[in-house]
C-alpha cells in the first residue's frame, strides 16, 4: 500500500482519535471485536495466569474480559482517555493495575506468564518491533505465553498485520516456540511459548 507511514505513530495520534470518539474502534459494539475477543480468549492456552500484561488496552473491554482469568493484569496504553475508561470498566477487579505510556520505551516493571498485543504491533516502526522484543525476552518468564491479534485490512501504519506478526515471530524465535492459532479473512491470531528455561 502507498503511502504507508515509516515512523512509530505518535501519542498525539491516538490522543487526536480519542478526543474525537471515547469508542473509536467501536469496541463495545462491533460483533467483529466481539467474535475476534471471544476466539482471543479460547486461544489462551491456560485457564489462569499469575501475572498478565496487555499492551494496547484501550478502553479496557477486553481487560474486563480477560480479569477472572488473571491473579495480577496490568493494562498499559498510550491514551490517557483511553486508560480513564478502562479504568473505570474494570473496577469491579482490584488485581487489575494500569500504566500509561507508548512500547517499547515505557515497558512495566516484573515478569509476565502472559503478554497480549492486541492489534497493537503495527503501529510501531520495525527498529521499534525488534526493541519490543527484546522487552519481551527480558520479562516473559519460562514457559509463558505471549498472544499477538491483527487486523488483516490495508492501513497506512508502518506495518501490515501480517508483517508485525512474522516478524514478531521471527524475532522471539530464540525463545519462543508457536503454537496453534487462528486466522480468518479479517484478522489473524498467533501463540507463542516461551521455549528456554534462562
Amino acid at each position: 500500500m502507498s503511502g504507508r507511514r515509516t515512523e512509530t505513530l505518535p501519542e498525539r495520534y491516538f490522543a487526536e482519535i480519542y478526543a474525537s470518539d471515547p469508542d473509536p474502534w467501536r469496541f463495545t459494539s462491533s460483533a467483529y471485536e466481539a467474535e475476534k475477543y471471544a476466539a482471543t480468549l479460547q486461544a489462551l492456552p491456560r485457564a489462569r495466569y499469575g501475572n498478565a500484561l496487555e499492551v494496547g488496552c484501550s478502553i479496557g473491554v477486553f481487560t474486563r474480559a480477560l480479569a477472572p482469568r488473571c491473579g495480577a493484569l496490568t493494562g498499559l496504553d498510550i491514551a490517557q482517555a483511553a486508560l480513564d475508561a478502562a479504568r473505570a470498566r474494570c473496577a469491579e477487579y482490584p488485581q487489575v493495575g494500569f500504566v500509561r505510556g507508548a512500547v517499547p520505551e515505557v515497558w512495566p516493571e516484573g515478569r509476565f506468564d502472559l503478554i497480549v498485543f492486541g492489534e497493537v504491533l503495527y503501529f510501531l516502526s520495525a527498529p521499534d518491533l525488534a526493541r519490543l522484543v527484546a522487552r519481551v525476552e527480558a520479562s516473559l518468564v519460562p514457559g509463558g505465553d505471549c498472544l499477538l491479534v491483527h487486523w488483516l485490512g490495508e492501513t497506512d501504519y508502518p506495518l501490515s498485520g501480517d508483517a508485525a506478526a512474522e516478524s514478531f515471530i521471527a524475532g522471539t524465535a530464540p525463545f519462543c516456540r508457536v503454537l496453534p492459532g487462528a486466522r480468518t479473512e479479517a484478522y489473524r491470531l498467533d501463540v507463542l511459548r516461551r521455549a528456554d528455561t534462562r
